[in-house]
Order: C-alpha cells, then structure tokens, then sequence
C-alpha cells in the first residue's frame, strides 16, 4: 500500500486536502478515487484514508482509523557525519533513515573536501530533508528523523551531551562491536569523520570532551560505509533487547 508523509491533523472520518507533492505522485503512479492510501503526520502511528477525488492539481482523502504503529528502535543513535564528496551524503542519508537512525547532524571538518555557503547549506538541508522524508515513507517509520543545522566540528563536539558521544577511529583499541555486548541499549551519537577521518587535532579534542573512541575493527571502512555499518552492528546487538 502506498505511504504518504502528510503534515497536518490526520482525524479518523475528515477529508482533507493532500500536499501538493503527494498529489502529483499519486497522479504519476495513477491512483483512482476508491484507492486505499496509508499517511502518517511524523507524530505517531499511521492512518489508513481513501482517495475520494483525483484532480489535475488536487487530490483530497478520506481519513479512516488510526493505527497504533511504529517501526523505531527502542533507543536513539544520532549519526553526526563529517561531509564526503559528491552526492555520497544524500545516499548515507537514506541508508541511515532506513536502519533507523533517529538524527544526522552534517558536520564540517578539517578534512572536509565540500565546503558549503550558507546559502548552500540551507539548499542541501532542504534536500536532505526531503531523503528523510522519502526514505521514512519507503522504509515504514511513521517518525521522521531529526536534521540538524550544518555544525563546525570543533564547536559542536565541544557541547554537553546528556548521552554518550561515540568517535570511530582506527587508532581505538576496542571495537564498537565488542563496546555495545557490554553496554545496555541507550541513546548515543556515533561521529564519522569524512575521507582522510578526523585530524588528530580534532579527535583528541573530541575524547577530551568525553566522546568514547571506538574502532569498527581491523578493516578501514570509507566514510560512506562506517556510520551504516556502525548502526548495523548496534542495531544486531540491541535491538529487541
């Protein structure tokens, strides 16, 4: 059943106007009024609504029951990911909403090859907002994960957090792996630097902030494929736990 991310109240019996977006993909897919939709707002649970008109620049739907369902883990990692070249960004982005991350706060590093304006930045955090929002819609969460604002490194690794901050590096002597078989499921931050990594200058003022540093084992993963791996790993080991 096609899912939507539809942003407003969502009562069991209104009719309601569906987003611009929502509308044009319904007409592109070619659903027909008395098709079954499924919508969620990002503040819990879902509802199932029928397609009562189909326009040219309009769509509207009738609201059925709500459905008490969510697809989140039962504790919150937040990827910080220093920016990677090209387009690998939107593609961690989507993996990471897809195993369930519940924040991504781009981080700009020493060794970060993008730099991005202001006006760049709020053109590129609009467009990862809308991976979160497509990527929710494929995967089944009905909570969208949070975006954070572009951060410097060095002031935003600086900050007190009220749960553990975790820095992968290859210079750690425990794996995170071997950390979380001892840990209980908790809320955490997993730092990924960029190519190239952290700067040693960087890394150490990360640790001594308190962040926790931590290898993901013998092998040097990419950037695009640390922060994945690491949710992976947490989420073989604590989920359901």
């Amino acid at each position: 059943m096609p899912r939507f991310f539809c942003p407003q109240p969502l009562v069991a019996g209104a009719t309601v106007s569906l987003p611009e977006a929502v509308a044009h993909h319904i007409q592109v897919v070619r659903l027909a009024p008395g098709d079954v939709i499924t919508l969620f707002n990002g503040e819990g649970g879902e509802v199932q609504a029928s397609l009562v008109a189909v326009a040219k620049r309009s769509v509207t739907a009738e609201i059925q029951a709500h459905v008490a369902r969510e697809a989140e883990l039962p504790y919150a990692v937040t990827l910080a990911q220093a920016l990677p070249e090209a387009s690998k960004m939107d593609w961690i982005i989507e993996k990471a909403i897809e195993l369930g991350a519940a924040g991504i706060v781009p981080l700009a590093a020493q060794r970060c090859v993008v730099r991005l304006s202001s006006e760049r930045a709020e053109k590129k955090l609009a467009h990862w907002q809308g991976i979160i929002v497509s990527a929710s819609e494929q995967c089944g969460r009905n909570r969208l994960a949070q975006l954070a604002p572009l951060q410097d490194f060095n002031s935003w690794s600086s900050q007190q957090d009220l749960h553990k901050r975790i820095i992968l590096t290859p210079r750690a002597q425990q794996s995170l792996a071997d950390w979380a078989r001892h840990q209980p499921p908790q809320a955490i931050t997993v730092m990924v630097g960029p190519e190239g990594g952290f700067s040693e200058a960087e890394e150490k003022a990360a640790l001594a902030a308190g962040a926790i540093g931590l290898s993901m084992g013998p092998r040097i993963l990419r950037t695009e494929t640390a922060g994945l791996t690491a949710l992976a790993t947490l989420g073989a080991l604590w989920d359901g736990m």
